[in-house]
């Protein structure tokens, strides 16, 4: 479907009390942190699989990129439906993408590699999924730390900067997913998809000039 044909649907009356309304946070609060407990009782019922701890890192892992997504497509939403209120909630997600990351991580480095430090150092090193991985997850950090409106006035224009690191920690989330399957590509491949259309939506292209017109030539006196 076309953004000329989404915005209709998007612009609607019924939005606005949805975007505006203050008992709308605390809800899409308690249904980002659904996920967790959902993998949570997967883990405490022995229902993750065979491999319960590889799983546990995955579904975190797949969270984290959601809810990335999820962050890059409020200002695309913004800009279809012409409501504002999508942008107040930006915020939220992209800590909840930094949040499941931090999951995601603590399930490897604690549940996975029981803190051995010198061989979670080599992981890093010798395998390049995990590199981007962790380089993502670094990237995430300085976003997280800013997010607050008291670091958007110390930054000032240089947040706004800064905080396109996103679309390169997106970028390496979604590459790192692709590397670390061996033989089903369709979860990241899906992801890929999803990143490059939003990445697409945000795309503003340069208004071209119009051609100079020829100016008529003047007589020398």
């Amino acid at each position: 479907m076309s953004g000329a044909a989404l915005a209709p649907l998007l612009s609607g009356a019924a939005l606005a009390p949805l975007l505006s309304g203050a008992a709308l946070a605390p809800l899409l609060f308690a249904a980002a942190l659904a996920p967790l407990g959902w993998v949570g009782w997967l883990a405490g019922n022995n229902l993750l699989g065979a491999n319960p701890i590889e799983a546990l890192v995955r579904k975190t892992g797949w969270w984290a990129l959601v809810f990335l997504l999820i962050t890059l497509c409020l200002t695309p939403l913004r800009r279809l439906s012409g409501k504002s209120g999508f942008i107040r909630y930006r915020r939220m997600a992209g800590l909840f993408a930094f949040f499941y990351a931090m999951v995601h991580l603590t399930a490897y480095v604690a549940v996975d590699q029981f803190f051995a430090w010198k061989f979670i150092w080599k992981d890093i090193v010798k395998h390049p999924f995990i590199t981007l991985g962790m380089t993502a997850f670094v990237l995430q950090v300085p976003l997280a730390v800013t997010s607050t409106r008291g670091w958007i006035k110390r930054l000032g224009k240089k947040w706004a900067l800064l905080h396109r690191l996103v679309y390169v920690a997106a970028v390496l989330g979604v590459t790192h997913y692709f590397w670390m399957v061996k033989a089903d590509v369709r979860g990241p491949l899906a992801f890929a998809i999803m990143l490059a259309l939003l990445l697409g939506l945000r795309y503003k292209p340069r208004r071209k000039l119009p051609p100079l017109q020829p100016q008529p030539a003047t007589r020398s006196l």
